[in-house]
């Protein structure tokens, strides 16, 4: 069975198969709340690849799976961030390729952030229709709950039951009980294209200020957004649904549970939503998913040790945890070089482990845990510092950091792994020394870095 959508087919979302799009789609516009001019072009994929975001204005064109697990801000709209890549706001456009049964897609930008439009997802479903849907050989997986998935976060009640469709029921309100509004659908790309995809986003009028002065909606107008204020409704044209703020939150709802990465069959029942409750909702139902993973493994033979890492092997000029204080100032919190595995010549190769105990992850960032890049650097500094003063054979001085260039940050560095820094002399002249540091995880580059040092006398 067939929809008609804006002139062009939809396959509906009963077929079996996954479905990408025929070519290629283009819109331009405005960030809502970087207010950077962004052009982006969603490209068909292969089968099994999921939705994709990639940072054409950047080095290399990295990409971001659209996956609760790169969820890292949950503030006013959804941010995805792998290392310190992140594309902002994703919801609107997750939720029109969701909507209309795109599976496989990558969505190029040339910012930090796609375009609002006129802050519903009506303008991307026009140019995923312009640009038509095929299937794919593969078929298509869906979610369907075991038991119900249920969510309590502040005012926000969530849970998913076990259906033969997507359902989506929501009552949403204010904190003051404004505009209380209540709806429910199947939601089909039928449905999603007359009855949600044109629900504009909304804020309250006393919340401007606030957003602005967090650097938010600096690309906000009432082109792209409705503003309520006190009983009244500010928006260059009328409401376009009589239920036009709750039928926005389901909007929301399924741009957000996309990141699953599968479609649903089943019906969710929300009270207050918002994106931190979205997403958390989202991380539930994929514990879900993997409870049977987790399971099996349980009872699945250990793999043979031939297939296991060997830890790595320490040779001339190796140092512990006592020597290398006794040369580096640094203490906790900000040691940041565990063992010197190699010291020879104009060449050194450390070892950190990154442990879930680092201070740092409280806040970078709280349930999607990242080292930062910048004590990467710190780390090859640390460790440049030690070849330097042991290449001098210096007494009583110290290693400053003075200048990093060239500096690329590839893969994210996660609790648990083990970074291996090997920084090597490229010249040095007198105290100051220029060097090229690559930091590893499993044999893999993880960030690279030129640094220089001087030598000055400890005070």
């Amino acid at each position: 069975m067939q929809s008609c959508q804006f002139g062009r087919c939809f396959v509906q979302s009963g077929v079996l198969n996954q479905q990408t799009l025929n070519r290629s789609a283009s819109f331009s516009g405005i960030g809502l709340h970087s207010g950077n001019r962004v052009s982006m072009t969603i490209l068909p994929a292969p089968a099994n690849s999921g939705v994709r975001f990639r940072r054409v204005d950047l080095e290399g064109k990295p990409e971001i799976e659209a996956r609760v697990e790169n969820v890292s801000e949950t503030n006013r709209s959804t941010t995805l961030a792998k290392g310190n890549v992140r594309v902002h706001t994703v919801e609107h456009v997750l939720a029109a390729l969701a909507g209309c049964g795109v599976d496989n897609a990558v969505v190029e930008l040339d910012a930090n952030e796609p375009p609002i439009a006129d802050g519903s997802s009506r303008e991307f479903c026009k140019i995923i229709a312009e640009a038509g849907l095929v299937p794919l050989a593969e078929k298509r997986e869906y979610f369907t709950p075991t038991e119900p998935v249920e969510l309590r976060l502040g005012e926000t009640t969530m849970t998913v039951f076990p259906d033969d469709q997507f359902k989506i029921t929501c009552t949403s309100a204010d904190r003051k009980g404004r505009f209380t509004q209540f709806y429910s659908t199947e939601v089909t790309p039928n449905t999603w294209e007359k009855e949600l995809s044109q629900a504009r986003t909304f804020c309250f009028y006393e919340e401007i200020e606030f957003l602005f002065k967090n650097g938010l909606i600096k690309g906000g107008s009432l082109e792209n957004a409705i503003v309520i204020r006190d009983d009244a409704v500010l928006t260059t044209e009328p409401l376009r649904y009589p239920e036009e703020f709750v039928r926005h939150k389901m909007l929301d709802i399924i741009g957000d549970l996309s990141l699953i990465g599968r479609p649903i069959r089943g019906h969710v029942i929300a009270v207050r939503p918002g994106h931190a409750g979205n997403c958390e909702l989202a991380k539930k139902i994929v514990e879900q998913i993997n409870r049977p993973l987790r399971q099996a493994q349980t009872f699945t033979p250990l793999p043979p040790p031939q297939d296991v890492p060997e830890a790595p092997q320490t040779e001339a000029g190796a140092m512990d945890i006592e020597h290398i204080m006794k040369l580096l100032p640094h203490r906790y919190p900000f040691l940041l070089v565990d063992k010197v595995l190699k010291l020879e010549g104009g060449k050194i190769v450390a070892l950190k482990n990154v442990t879930m105990n680092e201070p740092f992850f409280q806040g970078h960032f709280p349930g999607h845990p990242i080292m930062p890049g910048v004590l990467q650097l710190e780390a090859m500094a640390q460790a440049g510092g030690l070849m330097m003063m042991k290449h001098a054979a210096a007494v009583q001085q110290l290693a400053y950091f003075m200048a990093a260039e060239s500096v690329k940050w590839r893969k994210p560095v996660l609790p648990g792994d083990t970074l291996i820094i090997e920084v090597e002399m490229m010249k040095a002249r007198g105290k100051i020394c220029k060097a090229k540091g690559v930091c590893k995880v499993a044999g893999d580059v993880v960030s690279e870095a030129e640094v220089t040092f001087m030598l000055r006398d400890a005070e």
